[in-house]
């Protein structure tokens, strides 16, 4: 069994705040004073949606003070990862928002560092897989594009918005490796964009995409595509038709998860409180709002659980990698 997935778990203790972080409302509401949040790419993207987002729930729910924002693209994020590591004294009172990108491009080298080399705080949300096949497409099931896999395997090419050994790849090879296939002999088209992904489906080009849950379901509400399996463990009240790879006996899971990281040798009460304001956020309608405006899912992991993931993670897109001889 393949599992990429973050456990629900709730943090083992509430840790109090006072004389940790700054000034603490009276009714000990208020967890941390400020945040700045450091963001690895450019904005409008993935990571700066999830910094933004969690920093507005936290200072609209009152958790914290008041948050403020630095985006720093460059070298697939180890530019940000870098500055972090190279200035952790002067910046225990920033998070950096990270994903499972950390984990690939630590294994292939993009940068030098990885997750050990900072602080983990908390595993935040989430973005299960999807396999989508055009609105008109005679595939209704992964059983059905799995036999058009072994009639015609080189006519069988699944797509996706990653470069070949990204996580759109990965997904697709982990999903047929499940399913009693080879990986290797899964042929894999990378597009740029979107659209071109479409026009590709839908001409023929390719016979499924590998995507994102969300866009998954953006694209099944416009009527463009069907979702013929989810990644999930259980099905998704966001589209609650589509069956999880796992009802159709293909035991593997996968989330594209998002979380914060922290400077090497954050003193323990800091880390504290940070894991503390975000484990109480879930409970709040402001964090709600602003999850249920970006269809995230709600994935919380913290400290030494997060920890036992990410390797968990790194071991086996590693294995998978390595296989299809990208490491």
């Amino acid at each position: 069994m393949t599992t990429f997935t973050l456990g629900r778990r709730a943090l083992i203790a509430a840790v109090a705040a006072i004389g940790l972080t700054g000034p603490v409302l009276a009714d000990g509401h208020q967890v941390v004073d400020s945040i700045h949040f450091l963001i690895p790419g450019g904005a409008g993207g993935g990571w700066d949606g999830t910094a933004r987002g969690t920093g507005e729930a936290l200072t609209k729910a009152g958790l914290v003070g008041t948050a403020s924002y630095e985006n720093m693209s460059g070298g697939g994020g180890g530019k940000a990862i870098g500055y972090l590591i190279e200035n952790a004294d002067s910046n225990h009172g920033t998070l950096m928002v990270n994903s499972t990108p950390i984990v690939i491009r630590s294994l292939t080298g993009v940068f030098p560092h990885n997750f050990r080399d900072l602080t983990l705080v908390s595993g935040t949300i989430g973005d299960y897989a999807a396999i989508v096949v055009g609105k008109d497409s005679p595939i209704n099931s992964m059983a059905d594009l799995l036999a058009a896999f072994d009639a015609d395997p080189g006519g069988t090419a699944i797509g996706g918005g990653s470069v070949p050994g990204g996580m759109d790849h990965l997904v697709a090879a982990m999903v047929m490796e499940a399913a009693g296939k080879d990986a290797l002999g899964v042929k894999y088209i990378p597009y740029d964009a979107g659209g071109k992904a479409m026009a590709a489906l839908l001409s023929g080009e390719i016979a499924a995409l590998s995507t994102g849950f969300s866009e998954a379901v953006d694209l099944a509400n416009a009527g463009e595509v069907k979702i013929i399996g989810v990644t999930s463990e259980e099905r998704v009240d966001a589209a609650p038709d589509a069956m999880t790879m796992k009802e159709q006996g293909i035991d593997t899971t996968f989330v594209n998860w998002r979380g914060f990281f922290a400077a090497p040798g954050l003193p323990e009460e800091k880390l504290a409180a940070y894991q503390e304001a975000i484990a109480k956020m879930y409970d709040t309608p402001e964090w709600e709002e602003v999850r249920a405006r970006n269809g995230w899912v709600n994935i919380h992991n913290s400290g030494a659980d997060f920890q036992t993931f990410l390797e968990q993670q790194e071991q086996q897109i590693g294995d998978l990698m390595k296989k299809l001889g990208f490491l």
